[in-house]
């Protein structure tokens, strides 16, 4: 049996989607699970497929997605951003990825990694906080596993440290300073601060934050 190589090539990113176009071919319940998480982040979906699911048909119905009612054609990724093929039919799976290549379309082929320009991981979002799991597809089951143990032990205020984060950021910018990562990393007692939020006390950590912060930055650190 032939092995694949040792690790993937995988560069990991997040793309903004909101607005844009995007193409779902299928009308089952993988591209179901496609669709969702596209119209999460705000995406403009549209699905083709001769037959769709109970669910997708509402969507479409509500006026969340635009169905097509058909098998897919070429002129379907027209303005597309990016496009996943979730058929049941590996030969339109594959046409549909060559074509959206050839248009420079990003595009996802279900269980296929080696046929896709992208893998979408396994994640949960809490705030601004997205913490994704890949196992570059040799594994999703166990993407997801993981993915379900840290979502266990995530502490909710993480979202909110965030929010303080970016206003200390917000407010070292508007007085003309800046710190190196390395003096961030010095500042994110996140124990101390996480009990801070916790309290209700998120102006303190704030406080906190900027003092230590400016401190470093007269150090030279």
């Amino acid at each position: 049996m032939k092995r694949r190589k040792e690790t993937s090539s995988y560069y990991p990113i997040l793309l903004t989607i909101q607005g844009k176009k995007c193409l779902v071919a299928g009308g089952g319940n993988v591209a179901l699970r496609k669709v969702q998480a596209l119209l999460e982040q705000g995406a403009n979906v549209e699905i083709v497929s001769p037959n769709f699911c109970t669910e997708l048909n509402k969507l479409a119905k509500e006026g969340a997605i635009r169905a097509i009612n058909r098998d897919y054609k070429p002129e379907d990724l027209k303005e597309m951003f990016i496009a996943i093929a979730a058929t049941d039919d590996a030969k339109t799976n594959e046409k549909l990825a060559a074509q959206a290549r050839r248009l420079g379309i990003l595009v996802n082929v279900v269980d296929d990694p080696n046929n896709s320009d992208f893998i979408v991981p396994s994640y949960f979002r809490r705030g601004d906080i997205i913490v994704a799991v890949s196992t570059s597809g040799r594994s999703p089951a166990l993407a997801r596993k993981i993915r379900g143990e840290l979502e266990k032990n995530f502490q909710a205020e993480y979202a909110q440290l965030a929010l303080v984060a970016d206003e200390v950021r917000s407010e070292l910018k508007q007085q003309g300073i800046t710190v190196s990562g390395d003096a961030w990393q010095k500042v994110l007692d996140l124990n101390s601060l996480i009990d801070l939020l916790r309290r209700g006390k998120n102006q303190q950590a704030r406080e906190i934050m900027l003092s230590k912060l400016k401190i470093l930055e007269q150090q030279g650190l």
